[in-house]
């Protein structure tokens, strides 16, 4: 009888350092204080995760380049951080910050206002393709004719003059392989008007 209960409490005690070892609940999400002072909780899903031993996803890779650091602002202030670290694959094509700076004077600033979350958010969306598109398969849909269908339902041309491969009009300057897609640093942003 002693024995059972004696395990009874290993259980339960084993059980409740489970929970405790599994974090703080709040663990995975940023606290934000609203224009009337209200303290907002969000998740950013698996942005949130410390992963030091795996290779880095397009968030992270981004985040770790200095010629990206406003495409990450704006990805952080669209709060869509999460769609740059599910699985994928995806294919990003990530404007550089002279791609932000060619832009009408105002427009970053503009779209960085919380009142213009879904748009900055649909602008970026813009950006990410579903699938894995190397600079061999996109060169393979401009041989067919063929154009790039991004998460936001439209679609880029994609056009091949001498080495240079363009998507929506935006030239590649680099391609990154990552752990769950490609990204291809573009100098421009896409827009609508270019598909």
């Amino acid at each position: 009888m002693k024995s059972n209960i004696n395990s009874k409490l290993t259980i339960i005690f084993l059980a409740t350092l489970f929970f405790i070892s599994c974090g703080n609940e709040n663990a995975g999400t940023t606290d934000s204080v609203s224009d009337n002072g209200i303290v907002e909780t969000h998740s950013k899903g698996q942005a949130d995760v410390v992963d030091e031993t795996s290779d880095p996803n397009i968030l992270q890779v981004a985040i770790g380049s200095k010629d990206h650091s406003t495409l990450v602002a704006a990805v952080q202030a669209a709060g869509i951080e999460h769609v740059l670290t599910n699985v994928g694959p995806l294919t990003v094509f990530a404007p550089n910050n002279a791609a932000f700076d060619a832009l009408p004077e105002g427009t970053v600033d503009n779209l960085l206002k919380p009142e213009n979350k879904a748009d900055l958010a649909n602008v970026l969306t813009m950006h990410a393709a579903p699938g894995s598109f190397d600079l061999d398969a996109l060169k393979k849909e401009a041989r067919k004719g063929r154009k790039i269908y991004t998460a936001t339902g439209d679609y880029f041309e994609v056009k091949v003059e001498g080495d240079d491969v363009f998507v929506g009009g935006a030239k590649i300057l680099g391609t990154i392989p990552t752990s769950n897609g490609i990204i291809h640093v573009v100098e421009s942003i896409l827009s609508k008007s270019e598909n």
